[in-house]
């Protein structure tokens, strides 16, 4: 990554995530209140060049759900917490990955991080180059489709942003992720 998208990153997220610190707070106690269990989920990501690493999210899932994309789940909905539809819907169960961004383990724009086991897409992020990139919270793929995009779609869509990125591109994608998620498009669950 390099050091001005590096710069960029901490210089949004710091004050984003104060400013979320008490929103952290009251979702934090509903997840308490209405589900068993920790209030993070952690997952095994890939992350730039291939390399694992833990990213946080706020637990929108019951604890026996098992460990794969959503989308491969039967009847995923079922596996929700009482609260967990309206943290995906809104994506504030993506609100801890501010902390892994300052970390420098995600950007703020940048590919989706894979889960460990989602195989058929770091192949093909691997074969596009994609892998080379710090994943983000939001990407070209997200603010074209999210979940409803096919994996090769997606690679295609991250390749494109391989080619394009920029702070003015990377801009331009946080402000249509600000209006996706206001207009809660794209989101399966």
């Amino acid at each position: 990554m390099s050091w001005h998208k590096r710069l960029f990153d901490v210089i949004l997220s710091l004050p984003i995530a104060l400013l979320c610190f008490p929103l952290l707070i009251v979702v934090t106690l509903f997840i308490k209140a209405t589900s068993k269990g920790s209030v993070l989920h952690w997952s095994k990501r890939v992350g730039s060049n291939n390399r694992l690493f833990m990213m946080p999210k706020f637990r929108s899932m019951r604890m026996e759900t098992p460990h794969v994309a959503s989308h491969l789940l039967n009847n995923p909905i079922s596996y929700l917490t009482p609260i967990g539809g309206f943290l995906r819907r809104t994506s504030l169960d993506e609100l801890p990955q501010l902390f892994s961004v300052l970390r420098g383990d995600l950007s703020l724009v940048g590919p989706r991080p894979a889960l460990f086991n989602q195989d058929d897409l770091m192949a093909l992020r691997t074969e596009s180059n994609v892998h080379k990139l710090v994943p983000g919270i939001t990407g070209w793929a997200q603010v074209n489709g999210r979940d409803e995009v096919p994996i090769s779609e997606k690679v295609r869509l991250e390749a494109e942003y391989l080619r394009r990125q920029s702070l003015g591109f990377d801009l331009k994608i946080l402000v249509m992720t600000v209006f996706k998620v206001a207009r809660r498009e794209g989101v399966m669950h």
